[in-house]
């Protein structure tokens, strides 16, 4: 049977604009996901603080105070857990992330069943240089410790390196490959209020195509990405009149499909993160990561190369 995390204290720092307000009225306007009679039980119940001592519904907020609602132990769901070392060094650390896994905590239901969890029983600093949608699998950069953080965080701002994703995608694209530089930028969506998607007044960004192998009704794909948007192979793919097969939430335009209520973080489409590219931040060796696709991506009648599932110098 499946046992509780350990909770989670979700802390907020009350700034000027919320003085005067009651802490029932802060925090049911500010998480309307629960309901106000939910808060009140809350309140009641002794899991929200302000300033270390146990708040009341109509005790008053000044500016500079700490309100904390300690969340209790829950279930988390059950996801994959299952990871692997691709290379491991003093400087940085790559691991092999599941589709399913969260990359790290967030919507209310993952804290402990996450990878930066996983990564962190064996090095307690580690931080992660990027991120991984939840139903991406693939190659997860950290830094090990907190020394080792600022010098891979100047590699990945300065856009000093390569990633290449495997995909599939629906349909024939009619071209073996495509640039594409559609912008990514927040468009309204009801379930959320607003989701990355292609949108005129977006942020620059690029992605190369190459077709590998054309199948009944789907197409294999490799895709570059030269920015790092939210979502940026999903939108750009539908964006192409080829979304991701299985993809619940990106239709043609790149944009939300007609009547979906899917988040981004729910599974279906079939993306990894298969190659990583960088220069070493002490030794200057050129770094080349990769991690083997699960069945689904890859190539039809031949098996991927041994060494696309580990890592490898080369000065």
């Amino acid at each position: 049977m499946p046992l509780p995390n350990g909770g989670y204290p979700h802390s907020d720092q009350i700034g000027a604009a919320e003085s005067g307000r009651t802490v029932l009225a802060h925090l049911s306007a500010k998480y309307p996901l629960a309901s106000e009679a939910a808060w009140s039980a809350r309140i009641d119940s002794g899991e929200v603080t302000l300033d270390d001592r146990l708040a009341r519904r109509e005790d008053l907020l000044r500016a500079g105070q700490r309100l904390v609602w300690n969340r209790p132990p829950w279930i988390e769901p059950e996801v994959p857990l299952a990871t692997a070392i691709l290379y491991e060094d003093a400087d940085l650390l790559a691991v092999a992330k599941p589709s399913g896994l969260p990359t790290l905590p967030g919507g209310g239901e993952f804290q402990e069943h996450t990878l930066l969890a996983l990564v962190r029983r064996r090095h307690p600093e580690a931080s992660p240089m990027h991120r991984l949608g939840r139903g991406t699998s693939g190659i997860v950069l950290f830094a090990p410790t907190v020394d080792a953080r600022k010098p891979l965080q100047a590699i990945f701002q300065q856009g000093a390196t390569r990633k290449v994703y495997r995909a599939l995608c629906g349909g024939s694209p009619p071209f073996d490959t495509l640039d594409i530089a559609a912008p990514i930028g927040e468009v309204p969506y009801a379930p959320l209020g607003h989701l990355h998607a292609a949108c005129p007044a977006g942020r620059p960004s690029q992605s190369r195509v190459t077709v590998l192998e054309r199948r009944t009704e789907a197409t294999l794909v490799d895709v570059e990405i030269f920015t790092g948007r939210p979502h940026q192979i999903r939108v750009h793919m539908a964006w192409a009149g080829h979304p991701l097969v299985g993809d619940p939430l990106y239709g043609p335009g790149g944009i939300p499909l007609p009547g979906t209520t899917a988040l981004p973080g729910d599974l279906g489409y079939l993306l990894h993160a298969h190659r990583l590219e960088f220069e070493h931040p002490r030794t200057r060796e050129w770094i080349r990561l990769s991690c083997q696709p699960p069945p689904e991506l890859r190539i039809l009648g031949r098996s991927e190369r041994n060494s696309e599932s580990g890592g490898e110098r080369r000065g």
